[in-house]
């Protein structure tokens, strides 16, 4: 089956209803109450423990033009490691989702969801997608790209895959520590999250899932780690039976968000590899959404030289082709 990538054409004028706020935010993080008290009663949970609301994230969003907002838990998602309770995790992931759920409906415009599951147990997982999915309305899943060192593309998750694929489902990846130790005075946010996004998109290539489920469109986080840059190193070592090329071709079947990524280095990269119809806005509010960092990575996006088709594609054009509901009827 051959790999047909999105490509911008033209600008549609900008409906008056979102005009200043017509950014789509695919990397905004919600943090629920009972899922803020679950991170306050680990010793071990490191990061910090933000106080969450709809009114402070809106007050945000409009202050950098974002119109929607679609929301996901952080890292570590739902669970520690391989000693939490399975039906502890499923509860929380419920939670998680029917928070989140309730948000969207009492205000689709501004809000959208990525569904929290519970891997690794993959038949409440499966459960889990089917009723975020058909019951809450999320607008996709939320992967990490390793749970206890299995990553995202795994055969063993084949079937959950299959489910996703059959809905047409946007699979956000996020980052997770890697499954090993860590370097001492440097976090996992700095370099380890990169690495764990990029090992989740070659995994997902090596077991050639872009082809065997051609519906599912995969979004990676801040701009697919270190995907852009090293594609060609990637898939020169990895095509053991396929061309290159091809390998190439799978890789920018994704799309990748530019959360912490607007920066004159790494913006050359990631057009030149993804293109302007496969890159997606991405703040990654509340968690980095400091006028030192965030701000700043939006500014700089901002201050890039693109043309108005790539800045509408990236800004909204784009996320409304992953997300239809997002956009808004305009006059033929």
């Amino acid at each position: 089956m051959a790999l047909v990538e999105h490509v911008a054409t033209h600008t549609p004028p900008v409906p008056e209803q979102v005009r200043g706020r017509e950014r789509i935010d695919t990397h905004t993080h919600v943090v629920p109450p009972e899922y803020l008290t679950w991170l306050k009663e680990n010793p071990d949970y490191q990061g910090p423990l933000i106080d969450w609301n709809a009114e402070s994230t809106l007050a945000a969003m409009d202050a950098i033009g974002i119109g929607t907002a679609i929301l996901s838990v952080p890292n570590p998602s739902v669970r520690w490691g391989p000693s939490d309770d399975p039906a502890q995790v499923r509860r929380l992931a419920r939670t998680v989702n029917e928070f989140c759920g309730e948000l969207v409906r009492e205000d689709p415009e501004h809000f959208g969801f990525f569904a929290t599951l519970a891997l690794p147990d993959l038949d409440a997982s499966m459960e889990e997608a089917r009723y975020a999915l058909d019951d809450l309305g999320a607008d996709g899943v939320v992967l990490f790209g390793n749970v206890d060192g299995t990553y995202v593309g795994s055969p063993r998750w084949d079937p959950l895959m299959q489910l996703l694929d059959e809905r047409e489902t946007v699979l956000f990846i996020h980052p997770a520590a890697l499954p090993g130790p860590g370097v001492e005075g440097i976090t996992s946010g700095v370099v380890d999250f990169l690495a764990d996004s990029t090992r989740a998109a070659v995994n997902l290539v090596k077991h050639d899932c872009p082809r065997r489920y051609p519906r599912l469109r995969v979004l990676l986080s801040h701009g697919g780690g270190y995907v852009p840059y090293a594609a060609n190193r990637i898939a020169s070592m990895i095509s053991r039976e396929t061309d290159e090329a091809d390998t190439v071709a799978q890789l920018k079947t994704f799309y990748y968000d530019t959360a912490l990524t607007g920066s004159p280095y790494t913006l050359p990269s990631l057009l030149a590899f993804a293109g302007a119809g496969h890159l997606t806005f991405g703040s990654d509010w509340p968690y980095e959404f400091r006028p030192e960092l965030s701000r700043q990575f939006t500014e700089r996006l901002d201050a890039f030289e693109l043309t108005d088709e790539q800045r509408y594609a990236l800004n909204r054009g784009n996320a409304e082709q992953l997300f239809p509901r997002l956009a808004p009827a305009r006059a033929s």
